[in-house]
């Protein structure tokens, strides 16, 4: 995939029309989303992604989109069968982290294949499936302002199956979306993620 770097607002639209462009067996299942990049518009607000905000929006968004095809109800593919979607899930999150990697944005490369495996982890056999929501706006702050060391711990918690991971992501993203003024951007990307309150979990 050719590099282009779209306003973060934009990312999901880029994202299908380089998808649609190429000469590939899901390239005839982009659909024009009507989602907006939430996720990309949280990341890309931060102070550590302020150099390229468009790219790193584009790539939390190809990411989570690789999450959907496993996982859920994608933005950008339709009427594809289970193979083929798992395959193009693959496919969307080696576009994020090939991209972050051309940025030599290691540490981000790093945390995002934290995001990818700990997903997986979460949706398997006795796993928590609502931790994910949780993981996703963790990471994405942690994205647009750096890896906390409360962050690195609450990932490690959950790594293990402590029962208070998911509380402790959910901490440490609020403080660190407070400390960088992204409270707001974090609760408009948490009603896309499915992020539910602890009140009602």
């Amino acid at each position: 995939m050719g590099r282009f770097t779209p306003e973060p607002a934009h990312a999901l639209r880029a994202l299908a029309e380089e998808l649609r462009k190429q000469d590939s067996v899901i390239s005839p299942h982009v659909v024009q989303p009507d989602a907006i990049p939430a996720l990309g518009l949280l990341v890309a607000a931060g102070p550590r992604t302020a150099e390229d905000p468009g790219e790193y929006a584009l790539v939390i968004e190809a990411v989570r989109e690789g999450y959907l095809l496993h996982y859920g109800e994608p933005r950008l593919l339709a009427e594809m069968d289970g193979d083929l979607a798992l395959l193009a899930g693959d496919y969307l999150y080696a576009i994020g982290l090939n991209r972050l990697a051309c940025l030599g944005d290691l540490e981000a490369v790093r945390e995002l294949s934290d995001l990818i495996s700990l997903s997986a982890q979460a949706h398997a056999g006795g796993g928590r499936p609502d931790d994910a929501a949780d993981l996703w706006l963790a990471s994405a702050v942690a994205l647009a302002t750096r890896p906390s060391p409360a962050h690195e711990a609450a990932k490690r918690a959950l790594r293990t199956g402590l029962p208070d991971a998911a509380e402790d992501l959910r901490r440490a993203a609020a403080a660190g979306a407070a400390e960088a003024g992204l409270a707001e951007p974090l609760r408009r990307a948490g009603e896309t993620v499915g992020f539910r309150p602890s009140d009602s979990r």
